[in-house]
This record gives C-alpha cells, structure tokens and sequence, in this order.
C-alpha cells in the first residue's frame, strides 16, 4: 500500500469513526456511517477522494470479515441455543425461511441470475446481531418477555449463516457441471464438519496451542491461527469468513475463550470499520439510483417477511400483540452480514449491481429499523386478535414482563385441585381459580366475593401465583407487580 493510500484511509477510517460518534445522538448504528463516508470520499463519488485504488485496500478490509466472523464464533452461545427449546427453533426456522425465501423470490425476479439471487436472499434473511441488540438496550427492552426470544433467533440465524456460507461458497466458485458442483458442496460441508469436530473433541489441544499466560502473546498466536484457517479455508473453495467463524467456534470451547474475547475485541471493532469503510469505497453513487425501486421492493418485503415472523413467534410463545410487533420490528435491521454476502459476490465477479443494492438496502434499513421498532405500538394497535392465541385477555399494547425477581420461589406448577376449598367450606360461589406456584394453594381470584389466592399471598409472604383457567398460564407476581411468563425453555 502506498503512503498517499495509507494516509487516506487513516483519515477516511477517522471521519467515519467521527461521523458514528455523532450518529450515536440520533441512536444510528455505526455500521451505516462507516460505509456512507466510504462511499463519499470514494472514487465513485463526485468531490474530495481520500483513496483513490480501493483494491488496494482489500488486504486489510479482509482483515476485518475475519475478525468479525471470528469473534461472532467465540461469542456463539451453545449452551443458550441448546437450552432455547423446540419453541425458539421453531420461530427462528419460520424468520429465516421467510426472510430468505422471499428474498430468493425478488432476485429471481429481478434477473439478474440464479447466483445473483442466491445472494440476495442471504442479504435479506439475516438481520444484523449488533443493530438489533443495540435497539433493545437503547429502548429499555432487556426485561422485556419477547427479548430472549429475539436474543436466541438472531443467534440461530448466525448459526445458520455458517451452513449458508458454505453452501453458497460452490455456487460463487462458478462450477462448470453439476457433478464439479457437487464435488465443491461436498469439501465445503466435509470442511464444516471438519471444524465441527476439531470444536467438539480438539478444543483443549487449540488451547494449549495459542495458550499464554501473556496477553500480548495469546493475542498474536490467536490471529494468526485465525488468519491461517481462513486462509486454508479459502484454497479449498470455502469462504474466508467461514473458516474464521469456526475457528472462533472452537475457541469459545477452550478455557481461554474469554481472555480472548476481552483481547481481540477492540481489533475486531477496529477492522470491521475499516471493512465498512472500504466496502463502501467500491460503490459508485451513480449506480445507486438504478437500483432504488429494486431497493424499494427489498425494504417492502423484509418490512413484511419480518413482520409474518414475529406474529408466528408470538403465538408460539403466547405473546401479545405488542410482543409480536416488537418481534418483527426490532430484527428488521440488516448490516454487517448483507455487506459480507455483498462483498464475497463481488470477488466472485457476479453483477457489479449487487454492491449499490445491498449498500443502499443496508443503509436504508439501518435508519428505518430503529424508528419501526421505537413506534411499534402503532402496529400493535392494528393486530386483530385472531392472529394471535385465542382467548388473549390483556392489553395489546402491553408487553409481558420478565423482571420479576421470585422465580426461583417458582416450585409448584399443576394441581389437581379445580375447586376453592374455602369457598366451599363457606358455601359461596368464585369466579376465576389461581395456583400459588410455591406451596401449591389453590384460591379464589380477585374478581371472587372472597380474594382468597391474593389473601393467602398476603398472609404467607409467597410472591406469585398462576391462572388455573384453560387455555391461560400467565403468573403474577404480587410484590413485583408484574405478569410473568414461563422460561423460554420451557415447551408445552
């Protein structure tokens, strides 16, 4: 890389790192603002270019999608998706077949070729975990009841990002038969299975490999391990990034793993910028007004994919209908994975439209997902009833909440009992029937002559109690004030 180039892209990296500072006072994720001063100062771009060759860049901008999709495998929570229940994988195979299925559908349509549409399905299948993320913390919704929800679909969607790429990988590398296609999806599965093995039975002998008890030392033997895989990765026909998201993957089975995460997190965030940056100085701005109404189509049917997706999660899990707008809304947001998808089709040489396309459709969905999910009580509002559980007898503009602090006095969940044993002893009549969940009394409900569940709560100091009527299951958490709902993990 020449000086002139070094010094543009240090001052390109620098505005963009200014231009996300700012952003942050509108909650615009950063993503967006790396690429959108990318593509200013580009040579794409009428006006002020800070570099001029962006190939010759590329070298460190691959640097980037290593790190990125390394650490996304070191930070993949196992045990969280295995723990997430036949519910959670059922939502999330409903989101990213819609997601991608409709995605498919519009490239196919567009023509511009089956590889070409491939893409843009995975562009517009896989929402973007650090927007989506950030949305719940800046609007307060980490105790809400849909959140691990949300948490463990785009964490199953990161999952299947991985078997995608390998998938996809075949098809970039353009084979000249059916029978060398199948022979490339059989090294880049057999590949994958691979690093799977090596994260389930090599875990300790990676550790002892790049283990140290200096920081500087792990942190070097760690990057060249990952660069080296995925540079392996690459000379057998599966994608870099691939081959950094499993390595990662087998590093987080390791005993180092979160020594390593602390270690190469600022490196991560520091090459993922310059990618953005980069990525963004490969897009010529004038070929992004022939691809606004193509644009326009994607952002219509993500808007309408994401919002089937969390009407059928919410039913599943028993939500509301501001849960369910929630769901949809909030991992509407695409970034970091579209532009990776984008960037490996364009090194592949498919259709130089693919860059202005998933570059707009990214940016345009940055700005507009945190807004959609910040008003989803105005989609809430229009949900009929009939979408969801039947028998839903709440507000539908609230959310269940999670942030009741007596779970772990949750002890008793059935009974037999289907009768108020004091009202009976009196001779009186109870409208609704409640379970304390921790001594498994059974009482009259609020609405009764009597109070006797709210009473018996009040007299033994026992928090919660649970609805006895069919089809219902809700709790309620007397000192927290709140309505509880089950585990996540817990399936019916």
């Amino acid at each position: 890389m020449e000086n002139a180039e070094l010094a543009g892209l240090g001052a390109a990296v620098l505005l963009a790192g200014l231009l996300a500072r700012a952003g942050r006072r509108w909650s615009l994720p950063a993503v967006p603002c790396y690429m959108l001063v990318g593509i200013l100062l580009g040579p794409g771009t009428p006006g002020p270019v800070l570099v001029d060759h962006p190939d010759d860049v590329s070298l460190v901008a691959a640097l980037g999608l290593v790190l990125l999709l390394f650490h996304l495998g070191v930070e993949f929570p196992v045990d969280q998706v295995l723990g997430g229940g036949r519910r959670l994988f059922a939502a999330a195979a409903c989101s990213i077949s819609l997601n991608v299925c409709a995605g498919l559908l519009l490239g196919l349509a567009l023509g511009w070729g089956g590889a070409e549409a491939l893409v843009i399905a995975g562009a517009l299948g896989i929402s973007s975990s650090a927007i989506v993320t950030k949305s719940l913390i800046e609007l307060h919704r980490l105790t809400n009841a849909e959140t691990p929800v949300i948490l463990g679909i785009i964490v199953l969607e990161d999952l299947f990002l991985a078997f995608y790429l390998a998938a996809l990988s075949p098809v970039l590398a353009d084979a000249s038969s059916p029978a060398e296609l199948a022979e490339k999806v059989g090294v880049s599965f057999g590949f994958l299975v691979l690093l799977f093995a090596v994260a389930r039975f090599g875990a300790r002998a990676v550790a002892a490999l790049i283990g140290s008890r200096e920081d500087e030392l792990l942190a070097v033997l760690t990057v060249g391990l990952t660069v080296a895989v995925a540079g392996v990765s690459q000379d057998v026909g599966v994608s870099d990034a691939i081959g950094a998201l499993m390595i990662g993957l087998v590093i987080s089975r390791t005993e180092v793993r979160e020594r390593v995460q602390r270690l190469v997190t600022p490196l991560r965030d520091v090459f993922a910028a310059v990618f953005f940056v980069a990525f963004g100085l490969t897009i010529d701005v004038s070929a992004l007004g022939p691809v606004a109404v193509p644009v326009a189509a994607a952002v219509c049917v993500t808007l309408v994919a994401n919002v089937g997706a969390g009407l059928i999660t919410a039913r599943l899990f028993g939500f509301n209908q501001r849960a369910a707008a929630n769901i949809g809304l909030t991992v509407l947001g695409r970034g970091e994975f579209s532009l990776i998808l984008a960037t490996l089709a364009l090194t592949a040489g498919l259709d130089e439209r693919l860059g202005p396309f998933v570059a707009l459709y990214v940016l345009v969905l940055a700005v507009l997902s945190p807004l959609a999910a910040t008003h989803s009580r105005y989609l809430a509002r229009v949900l009929p009833d009939w979408l969801l559980r039947p028998g839903w007898r709440y507000v539908r503009e609230e959310t269940i909440s999670t942030s009741c602090t007596h779970l772990d006095q949750i002890k008793v969940t059935e009974t037999g009992v289907r009768e108020c044993p004091e009202c009976v002893v009196r001779g009186d009549d109870w409208v609704e029937l409640r379970l304390c969940v921790t001594c498994g009394h059974v009482g009259c409900c609020d609405d009764s002559p009597h109070h006797h569940a709210s009473r018996h709560a009040a007299r033994t100091g026992h928090p919660i109690i649970q609805s006895l009527q069919p089809g219902e299951d809700w709790r309620w958490c007397f000192p927290d004030e709140t309505l509880v709902r089950a585990p996540m993990s817990a399936d019916r």
